[in-house]
Formats: C-alpha cells, sequence, structure tokens
C-alpha cells in the first residue's frame, strides 16, 4: 500500500516539461565545450546554416553553424575533414536528440589540411588539370592587365607601384575578398568575368590576368585551394599568372595558372619588361644593324672590284667590233661589184642566142631588173652603213669616257720619263732625272730633285699625234641602166 502512494505522490511532468528540463541541464553543464572530431554529411541549407555530424570511432553527435558563425569560417567544411568544434551542447526537443551548437571550427591542426590538400590535388591531377601542355605563353608585352585581388590591401599597391617602374599599362582591377567564406567563389567568378569580356564596346580584354594575395596562414590560403577556383584558373582563356602568398607558400591555383609567381610584386616584374633595358637593346641593335650595313657594302664592293678586273677591257671589245665593221664596209662595195658583173655576164650571154628585137626586149627586161634591184639593195646598204656607224660613234664614246685624258680633265697628271714610258710608282724615279707631266691643257718637263721643290725646265715637244683617218666615202652604187 505504501508503495502504491509513493508512486502516486510522485510529480508528473509533460514530454515538453522534461525535454525543457533536459534541455536547461545540458546547456548548464556543457555551456561551452571543445569537441575534436570528423565531419561527416555536411550540408549547407538555403539559409546559410551548415549541418553536420561529429563522429570519432565509436559515436556520433549532430552539429549545427549558424550563419553567422558560418561566415567567418577560414575554409570549406568537407566530409572527412577532422576539426576542433567549440560551442556549446543543448538538446533538439522535437526529436529527443542532443546535437552542438558550434560557433568556431578550425581545422584539427595544418596535418589534416594537408591530407585534405593533397588528396584534392591528386583528384585534379588525374583530369588533367594541371597538364604542361594546358599552359598558355605569357604575352611579351600586354596591352591591358586584369588584376583579382582585394581593392583594399597593400598588393594592389605593389604591383601597380611595380608596373610604372617597369613599364607602365593599363590595369583593371576586378575587387574580391582574398580570405573566408565567399571568397573561392568571387574568385572564381572574377577570373570566368573577365574572360566573358569580347572586346568589342568600350570595356578592353585583358591580354593577362594575375591572381594575387598576401602571405598568411594554409587557413587563411585555403580559398584558392577550392575547386572552383582551380577549375575556373585552369579553363581560362587568357593566360594566367598566380601570386597567392609569399615564395614558399603553394596553392593549387599555382598548378592550374600558366606560370606562378613567387610573390605578387614579382608577378609585375614578370607581366612586363624593363623599358629602359628595350630602349638599350633596340639603340644596341640598330648600331650593330649599321656596322654590319657598311661592312657588307664595302665586302660587296671589293666583290665587284675583283670581278671587275677578270672583265675584258672596253678597247678589246670595241676593237673586234671595229675590225669586222671595217671588213664588212670594205666587203660590201666589191661584192657588189661582183653580182654586177655576173649578172652582166649572164646577160651578155643570154643576149647571144636572141634576136636583135628580142636581144632589145631582153636588154630593157634585165635593165629594168637590175635597176629595180639596185633601188632595193641601195637603202639596206645606206641602213647597213648607218647602224654600223652608228655602232663605231657608241663604241668611240665609250672608249674616249675610259680614256686617261678624262682623268686629267679632273686634275690629276700624267708623269712620263724621258721615252715616253709612264712613271707608276715614285721609286722609278731618281735624282735629276728628267721626265714630262701632262696636264689636261699641255706637257711641262720637270726635273727630279732628292728632297727639294721640283724645278720646273723647258718642256720637251710632245711627238705630233697621228692624223686620224679620213671616213671612206660611200661609193656611188647608183650604176643606171646597162644599156
Amino acid at each position: 500500500m505504501a508503495s502504491n502512494e509513493a508512486t502516486t505522490n510522485a510529480h508528473e511532468f509533460t514530454v515538453s516539461e522534461l525535454s525543457g528540463a533536459l534541455k536547461r541541464t545540458v546547456e548548464d553543464r556543457f555551456g561551452y565545450v571543445r569537441v575534436r572530431a570528423e565531419l561527416s554529411g555536411v550540408k549547407r541549407a538555403a539559409s546559410g546554416h551548415i549541418y553536420f555530424a561529429l563522429k570519432d570511432d565509436s559515436a556520433v553527435m549532430d552539429g549545427v553553424m549558424w550563419r553567422g558563425s558560418a561566415t567567418k569560417l577560414s575554409f570549406v567544411p568537407e566530409d572527412g575533414l577532422e576539426v576542433v568544434a567549440s560551442g556549446k551542447l543543448t538538446t533538439y526537443p522535437a526529436r529527443s536528440k542532443y546535437q552542438m551548437v558550434v560557433d568556431r571550427m578550425e581545422p584539427a591542426g595544418a596535418g589534416a589540411l594537408m591530407a585534405l590538400l593533397e588528396e584534392r590535388k591528386k583528384k585534379l591531377a588525374a583530369e588533367g588539370l594541371f597538364n604542361s601542355d594546358r599552359k598558355k605563353p605569357i604575352p611579351f608585352l600586354p596591352k591591358v592587365i586584369g588584376v583579382v585581388t582585394s581593392p583594399t590591401g597593400a598588393v594592389i599597391r605593389d604591383i601597380l607601384h611595380r608596373l610604372n617602374d617597369r613599364f607602365p599599362r593599363h590595369v583593371m582591377v576586378w575587387p574580391v575578398l582574398v580570405q573566408g567564406e565567399g571568397a573561392a567563389d568571387q574568385v572564381a567568378k572574377a577570373i570566368e568575368g573577365f574572360n566573358a569580356i569580347d572586346g568589342s564596346g568600350n570595356l578592353l580584354r585583358p591580354d593577362l590576368l594575375i591572381v594575387a594575395r598576401g602571405g598568411g596562414s594554409i587557413e587563411d590560403l585555403w580559398g584558392f585551394n577550392e575547386e572552383a577556383v582551380v577549375r575556373a584558373a585552369a579553363a581560362s582563356d587568357i593566360p594566367l599568372i598566380s601570386a597567392v602568398g609569399h615564395e614558399t607558400d603553394t596553392t593549387l591555383i599555382d598548378y592550374a595558372s600558366d606560370l606562378r609567381a613567387p610573390t605578387p610584386t614579382g608577378a609585375a616584374e614578370m607581366a612586363v619588361p624593363v623599358r629602359e633595358e628595350l630602349n638599350y637593346t633596340v639603340a644596341d641593335l640598330g648600331r650593330r644593324l649599321s656596322g654590319l650595313k657598311v661592312s657588307m657594302i664595302a665586302d660587296r664592293l671589293e666583290r665587284v672590284k675583283g670581278l671587275a678586273r677578270g672583265l675584258p677591257s672596253p678597247r678589246d671589245l670595241l676593237g673586234l667590233a671595229s675590225q669586222r665593221f671595217d671588213e664588212l664596209s670594205d666587203r660590201l662595195p666589191r661584192g657588189l661589184q661582183n653580182v654586177t658583173q655576173k649578172k652582166d655576164i649572164q646577160l651578155s650571154r643570154l643576149a647571144g642566142g636572141l634576136s636583135a628585137g628580142r636581144l632589145v626586149q631582153m636588154k630593157n627586161f634585165k635593165g629594168t631588173q637590175l635597176e629595180t634591184t639596185t633601188k632595193r639593195l641601195e637603202p639596206a646598204y645606206e641602213r647597213k652603213l648607218a647602224d654600223l656607224s652608228q655602232r663605231l660613234n657608241s663604241a668611240g664614246r665609250m672608249l674616249e669616257s675610259l680614256s686617261y685624258e678624262r682623268v686629267l680633265d679632273r686634275g690629276f697628271a700624267l708623269v712620263e720619263d724621258a721615252s715616253g714610258k709612264p712613271v707608276a710608282s715614285s721609286g722609278e724615279l731618281h735624282a735629276e732625272q728628267q721626265v714630262s707631266v701632262r696636264f689636261k691643257d699641255g706637257t711641262r718637263g720637270m726635273k727630279v730633285l732628292d728632297g727639294e721643290p721640283v724645278e720646273t725646265v723647258e718642256a720637251p715637244k710632245p711627238a705630233p699625234k697621228p692624223k686620224a683617218k679620213p671616213k671612206a666615202k660611200p661609193q656611188n652604187t647608183n650604176q643606171g641602166s646597162l644599156f
């Protein structure tokens, strides 16, 4: 009977009252805890909250991270990542479950992040995103450079300053977050946005992209290890230089980019050459080109002179033509006379066998034929003589232009010894020797003095020039009628 009364006197809780009591007890007892566990079933809701499970080898506990805390994460939570979560325990009365409300979460040491990074690197490399044949050459001197970075940090100032020092270029800046929640998405969209510019309007399309950020911890740089950023860099049609962190920092975008710079300042140095060095190089090449041009012209001149020495003299070439012309001129009249005589003999033979009347007719016919033939030969003979005469005159003018007398007209003089032989060098002369010096207007006799001024003496009279052979008058070939 007593047992029934004790049971009857116990306080009766409603489910809500008991759930509330449990909630207060758990929250009071575990108001702040730190849990090291592995993430599982990570899901981001449309509201921005993150739901997940924390587990170890033998237990599982639900967890939630509200949107305000989730935006402060420096990395993206993923399944299998070991983390240290800080927050409080509470219950979820609707399902009679307890869960942990996480205020802060960080990877459980660099080892976990490095393991995740290595696993992701292998995955992307297997897809071929890091292959060297995908790399594009960096333009030598880009007109427009697009920079993806924070607009307020020291990175953009360092890049602009170094570009102005080396070779000023037009720079377009796409402002993004470089760490924290949403940084990876903004960087990926900035790369895609630059590639979407077609350059048809007033907005210029960059010739080169630079993705830059200053140094930091692995958590700070984690946004540049995200798949979205790596895939956007690998798919960029515009050559891309990654400049994330310091020289010792390595992110996955470095493997997907076309060129990695150790620092943002180094990226600016890789993007453009030094203008002063280019000016010096161009000037040096100009000087070398001028020197080579002078040397080439001198070499060609020597070759032409060497070839000219192997050619026959114009006198010899014209001599053969002149001789041939003289022979033809002498033979032509005699040939005409011989032809006329042969025709006359043939005519006489034919006339002996004809009657007087027929003979007269034949003589008249032959005379007319001979006269016609003579008239036809006369123009041809005259044209032949005129052509040969013109060729002879041209050869004479060329020979006259090559004569040493034209050299005398330009102020030079010809020294000859007593026998009239030209003196080619000073070693052929001796003291007290009489020489003749021919100028353009005459010849003066002189005497050679050893080391003294030349004494002018009476010039010997030059030998009379042979008279030019008078041109043969063309014979009168108009012989008239033979009858």
